[in-house]
């Protein structure tokens, strides 16, 4: 199936419209849109404030979900739209497909420009389609063969807590999450906890039947933190112990090389866009990996997701 080289595919309105009637009136037409470019850039829209882009998600997509077994700090600003990743504005957060590390995730992500950056801060995009046609055909080919396993550690006083991340205090709920969601869960000395996930790499949509790129291991891999962060956990910790890390699913090492080619893919694949005020960014989150740059300014982007989607159900 061919798709658009239109990416993100930008849609302009000259005169404010109401964005919620404009989806409403053509909401079958976006959603083509949306499955043929994987992302849909909606600009100069009338979207004043967090309410109305809740509005816009609901008229798209439905309800908007709760953000589970998270990977990375958010605050909620209303209801279940969030922060973006609270990360220093200084670091980059490299590519990689809204929890796909879990057993279900979101089809589509919606971005929401409260206030732009001064410089850079865009939300990068690659196609997974792309992505994944660009692998050398040995490492695509492990990949498929072996998947992908994560493994977290998370304790007190390094990144993120447990009861943060799991949304609860009580270890059975946690357990219980665990064991429905094809997560080995052990509880460590020190209130800590180490699960471990074997996922799938490629996986196809369930729409266009498309296979493509779908997972965090290179976004989890050591390799891929910044060096000196790396350094710092490696002298810290052993690297079973460390917050995260990625391997083959039958827990062989990803050689460093094969790691780096699956991140010059997505560099290669990756485009960007400068945020203006009120622009709203919706993604395919399988047909879509994002990212985000480094920036300087107060930037201000709020995030949904919607759309939930399990394999085999």
């Amino acid at each position: 199936m061919s798709y658009s080289t239109a990416f993100p595919l930008v849609i302009e309105s000259e005169r404010d419209e109401n964005l919620v009637e404009r989806v409403r009136a053509q909401r079958s037409t976006l959603r083509t849109s949306l499955l043929d470019h994987g992302a849909l850039l909606l600009r100069g829209f009338s979207v004043p404030d967090v309410t109305a882009f809740d509005s816009v998600v609901r008229e798209l997509s439905g309800d908007l979900l709760m953000y589970t077994e998270r990977s990375s700090p958010r605050s909620a600003i209303q209801g279940q739209v969030y922060t973006s990743t609270d990360y220093p504005p200084n670091e980059e957060i490299f590519l990689h497909n809204e929890n796909s590390y879990q057993q279900s995730w979101p089809m589509a992500l919606y971005f929401y420009c409260v206030q732009p950056p001064l410089t850079l801060g865009a939300t990068s995009l690659a196609s997974t389609r792309e992505v994944l046609a660009r692998l050398d055909h040995s490492v695509r080919e492990e990949f498929t063969r072996r998947g992908w396993r994560v493994v977290r550690n998370f304790r007190p006083g390094i990144g993120l807590t447990w009861q943060h991340v799991f949304n609860t205090d009580d270890r059975a709920a946690v357990e219980t999450y665990c064991s429905k969601n094809d997560i080995e869960a052990e509880w460590l000395p020190n209130d800590a906890l180490r699960t471990t996930a074997v996922r799938q790499a490629v996986h196809r949509h369930p729409v266009s039947s498309e296979e493509v790129w779908f997972n965090h291991a290179a976004f989890f891999h050591l390799t891929t933190l910044d060096a000196e962060i790396r350094d710092g956990l490696l002298e810290m910790f052993d690297e079973p112990d460390l917050p995260t890390n990625t391997y083959f699913g039958d827990g062989g090492a990803i050689p460093d090389d094969a790691i780096e080619h699956v991140r010059d893919c997505y560099r290669v694949a990756t485009v960007r866009f400068d945020y203006r005020e009120h622009d709203i960014l919706v993604i395919d989150n399988m047909l879509t990996a994002h990212g985000r740059e480094t920036f300087t300014g107060p930037r201000r982007v709020a995030v949904a997701m919607a759309e939930p989607f399990q394999p085999g159900f």
